[in-house]
């Protein structure tokens, strides 16, 4: 078993910056790459960010391209989201995820292990 444990977020203003971790633990060597996922009231849940296993590739969403970075720390089996410039619109739950292969991929259906969920409010 896998389990994904979520901190960070919380209520900040627009133009702000906040940090989201996710620590792996259990059975660490079934996680391969990693990711995050976001959902805001009455939609659907949406990739944001994806990280392989040794880092060497990253994907985004278009609309946070430029304000996140995604990155991991495999000694500490850690991943973060590092979100500046922050606005209302990002504004949801969001969700790290795990996978059991290498490489990096933005469709959730090919995670496997997720977090419990932190809220991110970005108020205007």
């Amino acid at each position: 078993q896998v389990q994904l444990v979520q901190s960070g977020g919380g209520l900040v203003q627009a133009g702000s910056s906040l940090r989201l971790s996710c620590a792996a633990s259990g059975r660490i060597r079934s996680v391969g790459a990693m990711g995050w996922f976001r959902q805001a009231p009455g939609k659907e849940r949406e990739f944001v960010a994806a990280i392989s296993l040794s880092g060497d590739r990253i994907y985004y969403e278009d609309s946070v391209k430029g304000r996140f970075t995604i990155s991991r720390d495999n000694a500490k089996n850690t991943v973060n989201l590092q979100m500046n410039s922050l606005k209302p619109e990002d504004t949801a739950v969001y969700y790290c995820a795990g996978r059991g292969y290498l490489n990096a991929v933005k469709e959730q259906y090919n995670y496997e292990y997720w977090g419990q969920g932190t809220q991110v409010t970005v108020s205007s």
